[in-house]
């Protein structure tokens, strides 16, 4: 099935609402559990990038998780970083987090070379995906762990509706909307390989980890 791009932002206000409210509790919390068993013997410290940070839900979950970092968020929609700026007020880390709003590559970034990087359903966004290895390569320092989970597109578009209706079924219409959109404009592992090839990041590891998620992970050349 060939690749359908869906819109970059999720900026509606209604959009933004509903993922800042909905109940990603396994899929985040796994995105924390992968990473840990990839670096198993990393003790992250320093600056930390984590690009498409949305709400700054997987942001505030890696914080709790190591907790001699600082983060910078970034997200190009400002409707999601509202809903995410409360949460970390709320979970008294803003001395550590900072949320950045910008399109990837014309954001200014603060605290640039980072020392690791993280990212979560953002490569699926992208019309450009290489922009995504551009940004890495220009902003995090050489040897920097990076972890990088994004939907798989699945074979068929019949298969992407059975996607959604097992793990979707109970949401609200936007979100099953956006999964599938989100489904049809993703990647599949060879194509993402090809794409680290180009951008001379080879050595960073490709993963399917799931029946609709794949990682890529490693350490910076």
């Amino acid at each position: 099935m060939d690749r359908i791009p869906e819109p970059e932002l999720m900026d509606e206000p209604a959009q933004a609402l509903a993922y800042a409210s909905a109940d990603f509790e396994q899929p985040h919390a796994r995105f924390i559990e992968l990473l840990q068993a990839r670096f198993p013997d990393e003790r992250f410290s320093g600056r930390v990038l984590d690009l498409g940070c949305g709400p700054a839900d997987i942001t505030l979950r890696f914080a709790h998780a190591y907790p001699d970092t600082m983060i910078e968020g970034v997200d190009g929609a400002e409707a999601m970083l509202t809903h995410g700026r409360a949460a970390v007020t709320a979970a008294g880390l803003a001395s550590r987090i900072r949320l950045t709003c910008g399109c990837l590559p014309e954001v200014t970034l603060h605290d640039a070379p980072y020392d690791a990087a993280i990212s979560n359903s953002l490569l699926h966004h992208l019309h450009a995906p290489m922009v995504m290895w551009d940004c890495l390569k220009r902003w995090v320092r050489p040897g920097a762990p990076v972890f990088i989970m994004d939907l798989m597109r699945p074979d068929s578009a019949q298969r992407a509706e059975a996607l959604v209706a097992e793990y979707a079924a109970n949401e609200p219409e936007v979100l099953r909307r956006d999964f599938h959109h989100s489904l049809l404009a993703a990647f599949r592992p060879d194509e993402v390989r090809e794409q680290l090839a180009a951008a001379g990041l080879g050595a960073l590891r490709v993963d399917v980890v799931s029946d609709r998620h794949l990682t890529v992970s490693g350490y910076m050349p």
